[in-house]
Protein backbone atom coordinates (compact mmCIF):
# COMPACT_ATOMS: atom_id res chain seq x y z
CA UNK A 1 0.00 0.00 0.00
CA UNK A 2 1.13 3.66 -1.44
CA UNK A 3 0.77 6.55 0.70
CA UNK A 4 2.35 9.71 -0.82
CA UNK A 5 2.13 11.35 2.61
CA UNK A 6 5.32 11.08 4.34
CA UNK A 7 4.39 12.00 7.93
CA UNK A 8 5.44 9.15 10.41
CA UNK A 9 1.40 9.10 11.88
CA UNK A 10 0.20 8.24 8.26
CA UNK A 11 2.28 5.14 7.80
CA UNK A 12 1.55 4.41 11.82
CA UNK A 13 -2.19 4.80 10.92
CA UNK A 14 -1.72 2.22 8.42
CA UNK A 15 -0.08 -0.51 9.87
CA UNK A 16 -2.25 -0.36 13.33
CA UNK A 17 -5.33 -0.53 10.90
CA UNK A 18 -4.05 -3.30 9.41
CA UNK A 19 -2.94 -5.12 12.83
CA UNK A 20 -6.42 -4.15 14.59
CA UNK A 21 -8.09 -6.00 11.81
CA UNK A 22 -5.68 -8.97 12.05
CA UNK A 23 -7.78 -11.36 14.07
CA UNK A 24 -8.51 -14.95 13.12
CA UNK A 25 -11.62 -14.98 14.74
CA UNK A 26 -13.69 -12.28 12.80
CA UNK A 27 -15.01 -14.47 9.85
CA UNK A 28 -16.58 -17.14 12.10
CA UNK A 29 -17.29 -14.39 15.92
CA UNK A 30 -21.12 -14.87 15.54
CA UNK A 31 -21.10 -18.60 14.88
CA UNK A 32 -18.15 -18.48 17.52
CA UNK A 33 -20.10 -17.04 20.07
CA UNK A 34 -23.65 -18.73 18.77
CA UNK A 35 -21.84 -22.28 20.20
CA UNK A 36 -20.28 -20.92 23.42
CA UNK A 37 -24.14 -19.35 24.20
CA UNK A 38 -26.68 -22.03 22.86
CA UNK A 39 -28.78 -19.57 20.68
CA UNK A 40 -28.75 -16.91 18.20
CA UNK A 41 -30.04 -14.51 20.54
CA UNK A 42 -27.80 -15.00 23.16
CA UNK A 43 -24.82 -14.50 20.40
CA UNK A 44 -26.02 -11.50 19.38
CA UNK A 45 -26.29 -9.88 21.71
CA UNK A 46 -22.81 -10.37 22.44
CA UNK A 47 -22.50 -7.78 19.84
CA UNK A 48 -25.25 -5.56 21.51
CA UNK A 49 -23.41 -5.78 24.96
CA UNK A 50 -20.50 -4.11 22.38
CA UNK A 51 -22.39 -1.52 20.90
CA UNK A 52 -23.77 -0.68 24.33
CA UNK A 53 -20.92 -0.16 26.15
CA UNK A 54 -19.36 2.01 23.36
CA UNK A 55 -22.46 4.36 23.51
CA UNK A 56 -22.24 4.33 27.18
CA UNK A 57 -18.49 5.80 26.90
CA UNK A 58 -18.49 7.22 23.52
CA UNK A 59 -18.80 10.76 24.99
CA UNK A 60 -16.01 10.76 28.06
CA UNK A 61 -13.27 9.06 25.06
CA UNK A 62 -14.56 11.39 22.62
CA UNK A 63 -14.09 14.85 25.03
CA UNK A 64 -10.80 12.93 26.75
CA UNK A 65 -9.47 12.72 23.27
CA UNK A 66 -10.12 16.86 22.46
CA UNK A 67 -8.53 17.64 25.93
CA UNK A 68 -5.87 15.01 26.64
CA UNK A 69 -4.60 14.04 23.31
CA UNK A 70 -5.04 11.95 20.37
CA UNK A 71 -2.21 9.34 21.37
CA UNK A 72 -3.14 8.77 24.62
CA UNK A 73 -6.66 7.83 23.70
CA UNK A 74 -5.37 5.37 21.35
CA UNK A 75 -2.60 3.67 23.53
CA UNK A 76 -5.58 3.19 25.94
CA UNK A 77 -7.91 1.83 22.53
CA UNK A 78 -4.75 -0.52 22.26
CA UNK A 79 -4.70 -1.77 25.77
CA UNK A 80 -8.35 -2.20 25.76
CA UNK A 81 -8.32 -4.08 22.52
CA UNK A 82 -5.77 -7.05 23.61
CA UNK A 83 -7.54 -7.48 27.02
CA UNK A 84 -10.68 -7.66 25.34
CA UNK A 85 -9.30 -10.00 23.14
CA UNK A 86 -8.03 -12.30 25.47
CA UNK A 87 -11.18 -12.39 27.32
CA UNK A 88 -13.00 -13.87 23.74
CA UNK A 89 -10.19 -16.39 23.54
CA UNK A 90 -10.79 -17.95 27.54
CA UNK A 91 -14.46 -17.47 26.60
CA UNK A 92 -16.04 -20.81 27.84
CA UNK A 93 -19.46 -18.66 29.14
CA UNK A 94 -21.44 -16.30 28.20
CA UNK A 95 -20.30 -13.97 31.07
CA UNK A 96 -16.73 -13.80 30.08
CA UNK A 97 -17.64 -12.98 26.67
CA UNK A 98 -19.54 -10.21 28.10
CA UNK A 99 -16.82 -8.95 29.85
CA UNK A 100 -14.53 -9.36 27.21
CA UNK A 101 -17.78 -7.54 24.98
CA UNK A 102 -17.38 -4.42 27.35
CA UNK A 103 -13.45 -3.79 26.55
CA UNK A 104 -14.07 -3.68 23.17
CA UNK A 105 -17.02 -1.44 23.46
CA UNK A 106 -14.36 0.65 25.86
CA UNK A 107 -11.73 0.29 23.23
CA UNK A 108 -14.53 0.72 20.37
CA UNK A 109 -15.38 4.43 21.98
CA UNK A 110 -11.46 5.44 22.18
CA UNK A 111 -11.40 4.66 18.24
CA UNK A 112 -14.70 6.28 17.09
CA UNK A 113 -13.41 9.72 17.13
CA UNK A 114 -9.94 10.10 17.99
CA UNK A 115 -8.69 8.10 15.06
CA UNK A 116 -10.73 10.14 12.52
CA UNK A 117 -9.39 13.34 14.59
CA UNK A 118 -5.84 12.30 14.94
CA UNK A 119 -5.29 11.60 11.16
CA UNK A 120 -7.29 14.89 10.49
CA UNK A 121 -5.13 17.08 12.84
CA UNK A 122 -1.91 15.31 11.35
CA UNK A 123 -2.73 16.45 7.76
CA UNK A 124 -4.20 20.21 8.94
CA UNK A 125 -0.79 20.81 10.90
CA UNK A 126 1.01 20.36 7.40
CA UNK A 127 -1.76 21.72 5.86
CA UNK A 128 -2.68 19.10 3.99
CA UNK A 129 -6.45 19.47 4.97
CA UNK A 130 -7.23 18.71 1.46
CA UNK A 131 -5.59 15.10 1.07
CA UNK A 132 -8.29 13.87 4.12
CA UNK A 133 -10.11 12.27 1.48
CA UNK A 134 -7.44 10.25 -0.21
CA UNK A 135 -5.60 9.29 2.58
CA UNK A 136 -8.30 8.26 4.77
CA UNK A 137 -9.40 5.71 2.11
CA UNK A 138 -5.54 4.29 1.98
CA UNK A 139 -5.33 4.30 5.76
CA UNK A 140 -8.64 2.79 5.40
CA UNK A 141 -7.69 0.40 2.68
CA UNK A 142 -5.18 -0.78 4.95
CA UNK A 143 -7.66 -2.26 7.77
CA UNK A 144 -9.45 -4.84 4.94
CA UNK A 145 -6.16 -6.07 3.74
CA UNK A 146 -5.72 -7.49 7.36
CA UNK A 147 -9.06 -8.60 7.66
CA UNK A 148 -8.86 -10.64 4.12
CA UNK A 149 -6.02 -12.27 4.83
CA UNK A 150 -7.03 -13.48 8.07
CA UNK A 151 -11.24 -14.46 6.40
CA UNK A 152 -9.47 -16.94 4.71
CA UNK A 153 -6.72 -18.24 7.31
CA UNK A 154 -9.54 -17.97 10.28
CA UNK A 155 -11.90 -19.67 8.20
CA UNK A 156 -9.44 -22.90 8.05
CA UNK A 157 -8.08 -22.86 11.21
CA UNK A 158 -11.42 -22.59 12.82
CA UNK A 159 -12.85 -25.74 10.71
CA UNK A 160 -9.75 -27.32 12.96
CA UNK A 161 -10.42 -25.46 15.98
CA UNK A 162 -12.17 -22.66 17.03
CA UNK A 163 -9.82 -22.28 20.41
CA UNK A 164 -6.72 -21.64 17.90
CA UNK A 165 -8.76 -19.16 15.97
CA UNK A 166 -9.73 -17.10 19.33
CA UNK A 167 -5.98 -17.50 20.37
CA UNK A 168 -3.68 -16.36 17.54
CA UNK A 169 -5.83 -13.25 17.40
CA UNK A 170 -4.19 -12.30 20.23
CA UNK A 171 -0.44 -11.74 18.93
CA UNK A 172 -1.77 -8.85 15.96
CA UNK A 173 -3.62 -7.16 19.37
CA UNK A 174 0.10 -7.26 20.85
CA UNK A 175 1.86 -5.86 17.77
CA UNK A 176 -1.00 -3.07 17.70
CA UNK A 177 -0.31 -1.67 21.05
CA UNK A 178 3.59 -1.48 20.25
CA UNK A 179 2.64 1.07 16.99
CA UNK A 180 0.37 3.01 19.02
CA UNK A 181 3.37 3.82 21.67
CA UNK A 182 5.03 5.27 18.52
CA UNK A 183 2.34 7.54 17.20
CA UNK A 184 3.64 11.16 17.49
CA UNK A 185 1.10 13.17 18.89
CA UNK A 186 -0.27 16.20 16.44
CA UNK A 187 -0.70 20.12 17.22
CA UNK A 188 -4.36 20.41 17.79
CA UNK A 189 -6.40 23.82 18.46
CA UNK A 190 -7.17 24.23 21.98
CA UNK A 191 -10.69 23.75 23.03
CA UNK A 192 -12.51 27.24 24.28
CA UNK A 193 -13.70 25.63 27.00
CA UNK A 194 -10.57 25.95 29.72
CA UNK A 195 -10.75 22.07 30.25
CA UNK A 196 -14.49 21.96 31.56
CA UNK A 197 -15.81 18.88 30.23
CA UNK A 198 -19.58 20.38 30.63
CA UNK A 199 -18.60 23.09 28.64
CA UNK A 200 -17.27 21.33 26.26
CA UNK A 201 -19.79 18.64 25.79
CA UNK A 202 -22.02 21.63 25.00
CA UNK A 203 -20.13 23.02 22.36
CA UNK A 204 -20.42 19.95 20.57
CA UNK A 205 -24.20 19.81 21.12
CA UNK A 206 -24.73 23.00 20.24
CA UNK A 207 -22.43 22.06 16.78
CA UNK A 208 -25.55 19.53 15.73
CA UNK A 209 -28.07 22.27 16.79
CA UNK A 210 -27.21 25.01 14.78
CA UNK A 211 -26.26 23.12 11.56
CA UNK A 212 -29.44 21.34 9.73
CA UNK A 213 -27.18 19.62 7.25
CA UNK A 214 -24.93 18.12 9.95
CA UNK A 215 -27.76 16.69 11.77
CA UNK A 216 -29.27 15.19 9.00
CA UNK A 217 -26.16 13.62 7.79
CA UNK A 218 -25.79 12.28 11.38
CA UNK A 219 -28.87 10.87 11.84
CA UNK A 220 -28.55 8.86 8.11
CA UNK A 221 -24.92 7.75 9.45
CA UNK A 222 -26.72 6.75 12.55
CA UNK A 223 -29.34 4.41 10.46
CA UNK A 224 -27.09 3.37 7.80
CA UNK A 225 -24.04 2.24 10.85
CA UNK A 226 -26.99 0.44 12.96
CA UNK A 227 -28.52 -1.77 9.98
CA UNK A 228 -25.43 -2.14 7.56
CA UNK A 229 -23.07 -3.32 10.55
CA UNK A 230 -25.82 -5.19 12.68
CA UNK A 231 -26.23 -7.21 9.14
CA UNK A 232 -22.74 -7.33 8.23
CA UNK A 233 -21.94 -9.49 11.82
CA UNK A 234 -24.62 -11.48 11.53
CA UNK A 235 -23.87 -12.78 7.94
CA UNK A 236 -22.00 -15.18 9.03
CA UNK A 237 -24.81 -16.81 9.89
CA UNK A 238 -26.87 -16.85 7.42
CA UNK A 239 -23.65 -17.63 5.18
CA UNK A 240 -23.26 -21.21 7.23
CA UNK A 241 -26.21 -22.39 6.29
CA UNK A 242 -25.41 -22.24 2.74
CA UNK A 243 -22.14 -22.95 2.63
CA UNK A 244 -19.54 -25.57 5.10
CA UNK A 245 -17.73 -23.41 8.27
CA UNK A 246 -13.97 -24.00 6.10
CA UNK A 247 -15.44 -21.87 3.29
CA UNK A 248 -17.16 -18.86 5.12
CA UNK A 249 -14.11 -16.94 5.21
CA UNK A 250 -14.18 -16.92 1.20
CA UNK A 251 -17.37 -14.84 1.19
CA UNK A 252 -15.34 -12.91 4.06
CA UNK A 253 -12.25 -12.57 2.21
CA UNK A 254 -14.28 -11.48 -1.24
CA UNK A 255 -15.69 -8.77 0.71
CA UNK A 256 -12.44 -7.90 2.27
CA UNK A 257 -10.72 -7.28 -1.24
CA UNK A 258 -13.62 -5.72 -2.74
CA UNK A 259 -13.65 -2.95 0.24
CA UNK A 260 -9.22 -2.94 0.00
CA UNK A 261 -10.00 -1.68 -3.70
CA UNK A 262 -13.26 0.85 -2.45
CA UNK A 263 -10.98 2.44 -0.06
CA UNK A 264 -7.58 2.94 -1.51
CA UNK A 265 -9.51 4.47 -5.03
CA UNK A 266 -12.57 6.40 -2.59
CA UNK A 267 -10.20 9.65 -2.29
CA UNK A 268 -10.05 9.92 -6.19
CA UNK A 269 -14.01 8.73 -6.85
CA UNK A 270 -15.19 11.27 -4.57
CA UNK A 271 -13.08 14.51 -6.43
CA UNK A 272 -15.15 12.72 -9.64
CA UNK A 273 -18.52 12.43 -8.64
CA UNK A 274 -18.55 14.05 -4.96
CA UNK A 275 -18.82 12.32 -1.60
CA UNK A 276 -22.30 12.70 -1.10
CA UNK A 277 -23.49 10.54 -4.64
CA UNK A 278 -21.01 8.02 -3.96
CA UNK A 279 -22.65 7.32 -0.52
CA UNK A 280 -25.83 7.20 -2.21
CA UNK A 281 -24.98 5.07 -5.12
CA UNK A 282 -23.53 2.48 -2.61
CA UNK A 283 -26.38 2.52 -0.58
CA UNK A 284 -28.66 1.66 -3.43
CA UNK A 285 -26.58 -0.98 -4.88
CA UNK A 286 -26.27 -2.97 -0.78
CA UNK A 287 -30.38 -2.07 -0.95
CA UNK A 288 -30.69 -3.84 -3.82
CA UNK A 289 -28.52 -6.33 -3.98
CA UNK A 290 -29.01 -7.97 -0.69
CA UNK A 291 -32.86 -7.95 -1.04
CA UNK A 292 -31.95 -9.92 -4.09
CA UNK A 293 -29.85 -12.85 -1.99
CA UNK A 294 -31.89 -12.84 0.93
CA UNK A 295 -35.27 -13.33 -1.51
CA UNK A 296 -33.57 -16.00 -3.14
CA UNK A 297 -31.19 -17.56 -0.95
CA UNK A 298 -28.68 -19.66 -3.41
CA UNK A 299 -24.89 -20.93 -2.88
CA UNK A 300 -24.25 -17.40 -5.09
CA UNK A 301 -25.98 -15.54 -2.41
CA UNK A 302 -22.87 -14.93 0.04
CA UNK A 303 -21.33 -13.95 -3.08
CA UNK A 304 -23.54 -11.41 -4.07
CA UNK A 305 -23.74 -9.70 -1.05
CA UNK A 306 -20.16 -9.56 -0.64
CA UNK A 307 -20.16 -7.33 -3.76
CA UNK A 308 -21.09 -4.34 -1.77
CA UNK A 309 -17.92 -4.29 -0.44
CA UNK A 310 -17.33 -2.34 -3.93
CA UNK A 311 -18.79 0.62 -2.84
CA UNK A 312 -18.20 0.13 1.27
CA UNK A 313 -14.61 1.93 1.29
CA UNK A 314 -15.76 4.68 -0.81
CA UNK A 315 -18.55 4.99 0.96
CA UNK A 316 -17.34 5.34 4.43
CA UNK A 317 -14.59 7.83 2.86
CA UNK A 318 -17.20 9.81 1.58
CA UNK A 319 -18.97 9.90 4.96
CA UNK A 320 -16.18 10.61 6.77
CA UNK A 321 -15.24 13.54 4.43
CA UNK A 322 -19.06 14.84 5.03
CA UNK A 323 -18.70 14.65 8.35
CA UNK A 324 -15.63 16.53 9.22
CA UNK A 325 -15.88 19.20 6.78
CA UNK A 326 -19.05 19.98 9.30
CA UNK A 327 -17.42 19.43 12.51
CA UNK A 328 -16.38 22.52 14.61
CA UNK A 329 -12.62 22.26 14.97
CA UNK A 330 -12.24 22.72 18.40
CA UNK A 331 -14.99 19.84 19.44
CA UNK A 332 -14.00 17.36 16.16
CA UNK A 333 -13.51 14.43 18.13
CA UNK A 334 -16.31 15.04 20.79
CA UNK A 335 -18.58 15.28 17.85
CA UNK A 336 -18.15 12.00 15.97
CA UNK A 337 -18.14 10.40 19.17
CA UNK A 338 -21.66 12.23 19.74
CA UNK A 339 -22.35 10.55 16.02
CA UNK A 340 -20.74 7.37 17.17
CA UNK A 341 -23.06 7.32 20.48
CA UNK A 342 -26.39 7.12 18.21
CA UNK A 343 -24.77 4.61 15.77
CA UNK A 344 -23.40 2.34 18.47
CA UNK A 345 -27.08 2.03 19.94
CA UNK A 346 -28.82 1.40 16.69
CA UNK A 347 -26.11 -1.30 16.44
CA UNK A 348 -26.78 -2.68 19.85
CA UNK A 349 -30.71 -2.70 19.45
CA UNK A 350 -30.61 -4.34 16.02
CA UNK A 351 -28.13 -6.71 16.62
CA UNK A 352 -30.42 -8.28 19.77
CA UNK A 353 -33.35 -8.05 17.63
CA UNK A 354 -31.53 -9.90 14.71
CA UNK A 355 -30.62 -12.82 16.92
CA UNK A 356 -33.97 -13.34 18.10
CA UNK A 357 -35.56 -13.21 14.34
CA UNK A 358 -33.32 -15.63 13.58
CA UNK A 359 -34.25 -17.80 16.18
CA UNK A 360 -38.06 -17.38 15.88
CA UNK A 361 -37.73 -17.25 11.74
CA UNK A 362 -34.30 -18.25 10.31
CA UNK A 363 -30.95 -16.20 9.59
CA UNK A 364 -31.85 -15.22 6.09
CA UNK A 365 -35.66 -13.92 7.07
CA UNK A 366 -34.51 -11.74 9.98
CA UNK A 367 -31.40 -10.06 7.55
CA UNK A 368 -34.49 -9.27 4.97
CA UNK A 369 -36.40 -8.03 7.48
CA UNK A 370 -33.61 -5.77 8.44
CA UNK A 371 -33.08 -4.01 4.48
CA UNK A 372 -36.27 -1.41 5.02
CA UNK A 373 -33.66 0.87 7.28
CA UNK A 374 -31.45 1.27 4.80
CA UNK A 375 -33.98 2.83 2.35
CA UNK A 376 -34.19 5.06 5.06
CA UNK A 377 -30.75 6.44 5.26
CA UNK A 378 -30.96 6.59 1.84
CA UNK A 379 -34.03 8.98 1.94
CA UNK A 380 -32.28 10.77 4.08
CA UNK A 381 -29.32 11.61 2.08
CA UNK A 382 -31.31 12.33 -1.15
CA UNK A 383 -33.26 15.30 0.99
CA UNK A 384 -29.86 16.79 1.40
CA UNK A 385 -28.42 16.23 -2.05
CA UNK A 386 -31.73 17.97 -3.42
CA UNK A 387 -31.60 20.71 -1.14
CA UNK A 388 -27.95 21.01 -2.72
CA UNK A 389 -29.64 21.20 -6.17
CA UNK A 390 -31.89 23.42 -6.12
CA UNK A 391 -29.20 25.93 -3.88
CA UNK A 392 -27.12 25.65 -6.63
CA UNK A 393 -29.82 26.81 -9.57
Amino acid sequence: MKIRNNHKNIKLLAWFNFFLSFRFYFPILIIYFVKVTGSYALGASVFSIIMLSSALLEIPTGIFSDLIGRKKTLVLGAFATLISVLFYAVGGSYWILAIGAILEGLARAFYSGNNQALLHDTLAESKQEAEYSEVYGKTGSAEQVGLAITAIAGGLIAHWSFAWAMWLSVIPAIVGLFISLKIVEPKTIKSTSGGNVYSHLKEALRGFKINKRLRMLSLSSIIGYGQGEAGFQFRSAFVATLWPIWAIGVAQALSNIGATLSFYFGGKLIKKFSALKILMGGKIYALVSNTIALIYPTVLSPFLMSSNSLFFGAGTTSRSTLMQKEYTKEQRSTMESLNSLGGSIAFALLSFLLGLMADLLSPAKALLILQPLGFVSLIILWKILKKENNFNK
